[in-house]
C-alpha cells in the first residue's frame, strides 16, 4: 500500500476594484395580467430613457431576473371569519448595469436613476472587470503553498515527495466584490451631479485546493 502525504494549499491576494454594479429591481402589481405587463415595460422604457440622456444605451441594461407571480392577502370578513382574496399579479424585473469604475461616470448614472419616474430600488458593488486573470492567479498560489508545505513536511520527515496522486478542489464561486458599502438617499443621488472622489476597498480574496502526493 502507498504512503501519501495530503496537504491543503490556500491563495490569498487582493486586487483594486475596477468594475461597477449597478442593481436594480422594479416591481409592479395589478389585478389585470395584460396590464400588469404593460406597466413592467413602461417601468423599464422609463429605466431606458432616463439612462439615456447620460448615455448609456438601452442593451447595456441587463436583465438577470424576471418573475411573475400571484398575491393574495388574507382578509376577515364581517362575522371575523378569514378569507384569501387575489390582489394581482406581482411582476419582479432585476436589471444590471456595469461599467468601468469612473466617479464622474457613476454620478451620471446615480442621479439618472433616481430622477427616473420608475423609481428601482438601487444596490451598488465594486468588483474587477477581468476575473478570470485573478481566479487563475489565485489557484497558482493556492498549488505553490500546498506543494511547498508538502516539501518542508517530507524534509522534516526524512521521506522524499513522490508523484501526484489526486487533487481536491470545490470549483466554488470565489466572492470577488470590495467590502466597500457605498450607499446614497434618493436625494442625494438627485444632487450627485459632480463626482465624488473616493477609492473602493481592494477585493480580498481566498481560495483552497487540496493534494494528495506519494511519499518515499
Amino acid at each position: 500500500m502507498k504512503r501519501t502525504i495530503t496537504v491543503t494549499g490556500q491563495g490569498k491576494a487582493s486586487a483594486t476594484a475596477d468594475y461597477v454594479v449597478l442593481s436594480m429591481s422594479l416591481e409592479v402589481l395589478h389585478k389585470e395580467y395584460e396590464l400588469a405587463m404593460e406597466m413592467a415595460g413602461r417601468q423599464l422604457a422609463l429605466l431606458q430613457d432616463s439612462l439615456s440622456t447620460v448615455g448609456f444605451e438601452k442593451d447595456e441594461l441587463k436583465t438577470t431576473s424576471f418573475r411573475m407571480n400571484t398575491e393574495y392577502e388574507s382578509v376577515t370578513d364581517g362575522a371575523g371569519n378569514y378569507q384569501t382574496v387575489f390582489k394581482g399579479y406581482l411582476i419582479s424585473h432585476n436589471i444590471k448595469l456595469a461599467f468601468d469604475f469612473d466617479t464622474a461616470r457613476l454620478a451620471e448614472a446615480l442621479s439618472a436613476i433616481a430622477g427616473s419616474p420608475s423609481e428601482p430600488r438601487l444596490s451598488i458593488a465594486f468588483t474587477v472587470k477581468d476575473q478570470t486573470e485573478i481566479k487563475d492567479n489565485l489557484l497558482r498560489i493556492a498549488s505553490d503553498t500546498a506543494r511547498r508545505k508538502a516539501q518542508i513536511l517530507c524534509e522534516a520527515s526524512a521521506v522524499t515527495l513522490g508523484d501526484l496522486q489526486s487533487i481536491n478542489y470545490s470549483w466554488g464561486e470565489v466572492n470577488l466584490y470590495s467590502k466597500t458599502d457605498f450607499n446614497l438617499g434618493e436625494r442625494s443621488m438627485v444632487m450627485m451631479k459632480a463626482a465624488l472622489e473616493f477609492v473602493p476597498e481592494d477585493i480580498e480574496i481566498e481560495d483552497t485546493v487540496t493534494f494528495v502526493w506519494e511519499i518515499k
